[in-house]
């Protein structure tokens, strides 16, 4: 691994590159900060997909580009008088030591549960007026879904036994049957809803994390239905032209292969 000073030089080697795409690249020199921010969500995605592949190589490669990313926000800032990098970096390191009084401080706090239950203090008393003022409005909703039980069990509004979110689970899914029967679209909607909640709720205390739970099996799926349809064409047939019972056949056997 690089020393701390081939560290800090990396990253200074990175900030004179930035400063000479601003000035010289056309493309570079068009950039604000509202025509990078698609490109920020899809590099974000692109490490996330890294990190459940467990590409040690991607995740480097990924970081690299969201590092980009961030010295371009902050290279903006310092065109516009703002912020720069300096300040960027300054800002999280106050916030860190302010919310980890255990640690810079005289708090104790000797579980994880602690230090989320003072984290969320600390942000109610520096001017926050709900929990959930921290939860992106653009975050996708399976995810939103847990960051919002998350940051209400730091206040202690949580079940106690997992045996408990599990009653919940079969109590909503009953109630989305009734509805269902029903055939009241809307009502059917709205307990859908509450299932998918009930269900992320369950994950949390079963020690899953939905998403990529979610994602993987999405993964999973992919795999196996490209195996279906390349296994198909191999015998020069099209699945459009195939019945269920020809391409379960197929599906089958992917499952050797992808579990």
């Amino acid at each position: 691994m690089n020393s701390r000073k081939e560290q800090l030089a990396a990253f200074n080697r990175l900030l004179d590159i930035m400063d000479d795409l601003r000035e010289k690249c056309p493309w570079d020199k068009k950039q604000t900060l509202e025509s990078l921010r698609h490109l920020t969500i899809e590099e974000t995605y692109e490490l996330a997909d890294a990190i459940l592949d467990n590409d040690l190589q991607e995740i480097k490669k990924e970081l690299g580009d969201v590092l980009l990313h961030i010295v371009f926000y902050a290279k903006i800032g310092s065109e516009k008088k703002a912020f720069d990098i300096a300040d960027v970096a300054n800002s999280i390191c106050d916030k860190l030591v302010h919310r980890h009084p255990h640690i810079y401080g005289d708090v104790v706090a000797e579980t994880e549960e602690e230090v989320k239950r003072n984290w969320e203090q600390l942000k109610l008393k520096e001017g926050n007026k709900s929990v959930l003022e921290g939860v992106p409005k653009s975050l996708p909703a399976v995810v939103k879904a847990s960051r919002i039980q998350e940051k209400v069990k730091g206040v202690g509004f949580d079940w106690e036994k997992p045996e408990q979110v599990w009653e919940k689970v079969q109590e909503e899914l009953t109630e989305l049957n009734e509805e269902v029967k029903a055939g009241n679209q809307e009502n059917t909607e709205k307990e859908f809803g509450d299932v998918l909640f009930s269900m992320i709720n369950y994950a949390r205390f079963i020690g899953v994390n939905p998403e990529n739970a979610l994602e993987k099996t999405n993964k999973k799926f992919i795999n196996r239905f490209q195996f279906l349809e390349q296994e198909a064409k191999k015998e020069g047939k099209e699945l459009a032209d195939m019945s269920l019972t020809e391409m379960d056949v197929y599906w089958e056997k992917s499952k050797e292969f992808f579990k």
